[in-house]
């Protein structure tokens, strides 16, 4: 089965953003996801700590890999995006044919960087992919440099999702060895299925410089845990 936009698609609308699709490509192949189809949605963090990485140009490179990565996997061109600090600052989207310079062009219509709260960005998604009508699964990326303001809330959005067919899969940014990171340790961890029916997260770490990360190794990390919850998905009847 072939990717759901064409190598050639891709060069007519993005060519800035061929190698990353090949890349990811190999990723996906390897992991046994050649073929797949699932909507991707993109999270970042707008919190004040955040600012160098929006600065450096981290955050946009990760929207330019993210839609490397979708455009094998879902044929709109188009990565649904929220922003979140305190509250959600932004449910936008971030489409192949409009992609350089777009995370400068969406924050300069945002407010105040607030701190970081997970369970309201995570509503925002749940929300959208409900009222899309989907019922393909989702690969939810979610950037943060730090842990949430309300834990216990980001734990409960997380248990509750996991009956719909999202992964979430967190990236952090900053200090690997921060406590700072430790809750997202946690919620990776979460019993099953005490606390939830399947394993619908994971994480790891960009580290200080996430430009540094190659193309191979991030798209290794993005896609390495969805086989298996696709897996544990299907059988708990999550994914048709």
């Amino acid at each position: 089965m072939e990717s759901a936009i064409s190598l050639r698609k891709v060069e007519d609308s993005a060519p800035a953003l061929v190698s990353l699709y090949k890349s990811a490509g190999v990723s996906l192949r390897k992991h046994g996801l050649a073929g797949a189809r699932a909507a991707v949605y993109l999270v970042v963090d707008y919190s004040g700590s955040m600012r160098p990485y929006y600065q450096d140009g981290s955050v946009q490179a990760l929207a330019d890999r993210v839609l490397g990565l979708s455009a094998h996997l879902d044929d709109d061109g188009s990565v649904p995006t929220v922003f979140f600090s305190t509250d959600v600052d932004a449910v936008t989207e971030i489409a192949l044919g409009d992609h350089h310079g777009r995370i400068d062009e969406i924050v300069a219509g945002l407010g105040h960087m607030g701190k970081t709260s997970y369970h309201l960005a995570m509503d925002a998604v749940i929300d959208h992919y409900v009222d899309s009508g989907s019922t393909a699964p989702a690969l939810v990326i979610f950037q943060t440099d730090g842990g949430p303001i309300n834990k216990l809330a980001a734990e409960r959005y997380l248990c509750k999702a996991a009956r719909l067919p999202l992964f979430w899969q967190f990236i952090g940014f900053g200090d690997p060895t921060s406590k700072q990171f430790d809750y997202l340790r946690k919620l990776d961890e979460l019993a099953v299925p005490t606390k939830r029916p399947v394993d619908n997260a994971g994480f790891f770490h960009a580290g200080n410089d996430p430009l540094k990360v190659p193309d191979d190794q991030l798209y290794d990390q993005l896609v390495g845990e969805f086989p298996e919850w696709l897996k544990a998905a299907r059988a708990n009847g999550i994914v048709g």
